[in-house]
């Protein structure tokens, strides 16, 4: 996995509409990291489910079903067409990114994102729309992750919402930024739960987590975070620092064991692992020491490296490193799953 000794080299230049949307995601932000939120949600687009989509065979179908009502939990499923599955799919569910602050299962861009994982991973996503802060802070969004898994393993997904077979057995967690740090931390509970005795046993099981530039960090600074903070307008070191200030319990630091990589609790269960990397992210040093935990710890991990990319690259479907990762994820999941259902 690449160090930071490459920090000298200059970021490719950005599509024009690239530029001007992660302008915008900057000017929602002051520059101590807060969030102008009238701003942000002006520019927070949402888009409706697609229960009846048009008469098109690509097309994606989508539905929203309730998870938690006295918490407000709920998700979005999205679905290949029914003709495009001659045998049950693999599962991903997915927790989105945003500093634990931002977006929802409902977000324009995440919801052009899902309906490309759905189409070329050739699986059923369930997008979790998860609590935020700051009403909602630590441990909060790690629960909803963990009912949103109770949930499928106890009715699975009615013909409703997903109208094609789904295979349980190969469930696979995956998300972006904080979200990435969130999928990690939903294995590791539900990897020792599973471990329990219980009666009946879980039906879902977890076949992979793809960690997409998850969101770690620590006290110290590392060499990317200097050298790469003006790197992109997506997210700074001032931008990090306040989302974690906002999610973690009050007081904690940047050190606490949910934060910091390099400190993971890992269970016998934890599935393989997919850990996405860009060269231009502020976070990769962070990636890297959360690689050499897994690896230490004699955990199976695949790290996708992607050395033009920012953080946030694989939102924009303009780039090509978007695409190549929808390909890399579709290796990991046909991978994984169970080998009798390929």
């Amino acid at each position: 996995m690449a160090g930071s000794d490459d920090c000298a080299r200059r970021m490719p230049s950005l599509p024009w509409t690239v530029s001007i949307q992660a302008a915008a995601y900057a000017f929602a932000h002051r520059m101590d990291g807060s969030i102008r939120r009238p701003l942000f949600c002006l520019g927070d687009l949402k888009k409706g489910a697609t229960p009846t989509p048009r008469p098109d065979a690509s097309e994606v179908r989508s539905a929203d079903v309730t998870i938690d009502a006295s918490r407000g939990v709920w998700a979005r499923v999205f679905s290949p067409p029914a003709a495009a599955a001659a045998a049950p799919l693999p599962v991903v569910v997915y927790f989105h990114g945003g500093g634990f602050a931002l977006f929802s299962a409902g977000s324009r861009p995440y919801d052009n994102l899902w309906r490309r994982l759905c189409r070329g991973v050739g699986a059923v996503v369930v997008s979790v729309n998860y609590r935020l802060v700051p009403e909602q802070r630590f441990p909060a969004a790690y629960d909803d992750g963990v009912a949103a898994l109770r949930y499928l393993d106890g009715i699975a997904l009615p013909g409703g919402l997903a109208p094609v077979p789904v295979d349980l057995s190969s469930c696979f967690l995956a998300g972006d930024s904080s979200g990435g740090n969130m999928v990690h931390h939903v294995a590791q509970r539900w990897a020792s739960m599973s471990a329990t005795p219980s009666s009946p046993p879980p039906r879902l099981r977890l076949a992979g987590a793809v960690l997409i530039q998850p969101f770690f960090g620590g006290e110290d600074r590392t060499p990317a975070e200097m050298a790469f903070d003006k790197a992109c307008r997506i997210l700074t070191v001032a931008r990090a620092d306040r989302y974690w200030r906002e999610f973690l319990p009050k007081g904690a630091t940047r050190d606490h064991p949910r934060a910091c990589g390099d400190g993971v609790e890992l269970a016998e269960a934890f599935p393989p692992a997919m850990v996405a990397v860009g060269g231009f992210d502020l976070l990769k040093d962070w990636h890297a020491r959360y690689v050499e935990t897994l690896r230490r710890k004699g955990k199976a991990v695949r790290v996708v490296e992607y050395p033009d990319a920012f953080h946030g690259f694989y939102a924009f479907p303009e780039l090509a490193d978007s695409g190549k990762f929808v390909e890399d994820m579709k290796l990991f999941v046909d991978e994984h799953r169970p080998k009798l259902l390929i």
